[in-house]
């Protein structure tokens, strides 16, 4: 069969055929009399055979390899390409999700589209510093897709450029929190973590319907995170885990400022102060926790956080007396 019927029936083009036989890969069994190239059956099985190979994204010299090395390693090379093949994906999915992005923001020309590359570019960088600025022109300078800003925002490390990422997703009018709500349930304790703060920053009432729900979360620290941010919003259902982190000296302080802040609703007041004497009652032995509770409580209203003060300042503990009795004078004074 002659090099034009061999194209024809195999979809091979002649200049190929011709490079293949440059290579070495394949080579005319005979010659017409006329000198012309001349296939037999065997030629035109191995030319299949090198399209089947390249089909699943061999080089030409690994297809060489493939059909003539009998000590090559067919294990070896499909785990080359499946490597080869996953990393062409993840390539591909990153171009994609840049597109998608830049598609979001409803470019109105080319200079806008410029622009959208070079900001994704720069929250993508290696130095903290590009990336905080990026961060902080997002909103104002060239807008970004909030899906953009959320990545950023679970992945960064880096706390100035991270709270850059959670300043512009506040103001970017709270489109995140659906996504940010994924990251409170992720497998990576950070991830959770920047995901809480970040909804804690987002002054809407999605935010703090995730918040909310986050005070049940497996996750202490996201419980903690939730609960402050809950908190500075008057949300009585944080009360609970503010008095354990009064108790466990987390975050303790920010802790009794939140209830202080609760507690200047009437309906509250008591409800605080309760808790926080049913942890006394329950014989919280150190005294650190019991001088932490005294403190706490100084800022509470009412009968019941003045006769557990009353009862401090008895306290065999020095510090937990004297402090309690002071908290006493001041509020005997006001």
């Amino acid at each position: 069969m002659l090099i034009g019927e061999v194209a024809r029936r195999s979809g091979v083009s002649a200049r190929m055929l011709r490079h293949y036989e440059s290579l070495g890969l394949v080579r005319p069994t005979g010659r017409t009399g006329a000198g012309y190239r001349e296939y037999s059956g065997e030629d035109i099985r191995r030319i299949f055979h090198i399209e089947s190979l390249r089909s699943l994204g061999l080089s030409l010299r690994e297809v060489g390899r493939a059909l003539d090395d009998p000590g090559f390693s067919l294990p070896e090379l499909v785990d080359d390409l499946i490597r080869r093949t996953r990393e062409r994906i993840e390539v591909e999915t990153e171009l994609l999700t840049r597109l998608r992005r830049i598609g979001a923001a409803e470019p109105a020309g080319w200079e806008d589209v410029l622009q959208s590359v070079a900001l994704l570019q720069a929250l993508g960088s290696k130095s903290a510093g590009t990336r905080q600025r990026a961060a902080l022109s997002a909103i104002e300078e060239v807008p970004v897709p909030v899906e953009a800003l959320v990545e950023a925002a679970l992945s960064e490390s880096d706390p100035n450029v991270a709270g850059a990422l959670r300043w512009a997703l506040a103001r970017s009018g709270g489109g995140g929190c659906a996504l940010l709500a994924e990251g409170l349930g992720s497998p990576v304790a950070e991830v959770r973590k920047r995901a809480v703060q970040s909804l804690a920053e987002i002054p809407n009432g999605e935010s703090t319907v995730l918040l909310r729900d986050a005070l049940t979360n497996p996750d202490l620290v996201v419980r903690r995170y939730a609960a402050l941010a809950l908190g500075v919003r008057g949300v009585a259902d944080a009360v609970p885990t503010l008095i354990d982190m009064v108790v466990e000296e987390a975050h303790d302080v920010d802790a009794a400022d939140a209830l202080s802040a609760l507690a200047s609703r009437p309906a509250l007041a008591d409800q605080i102060a309760a808790g926080l004497v049913d942890r006394l009652a329950h014989g919280t032995a150190e005294s650190p926790a019991r001088l932490r509770l005294a403190q706490a409580l100084a800022d509470i209203p009412g009968a019941t956080a003045s006769r557990a003060l009353a009862d401090l300042s008895r306290d065999e503990d020095r510090a937990v007396a004297l402090t309690a009795t002071y908290v006493l004078g001041m509020r005997a004074a006001q």
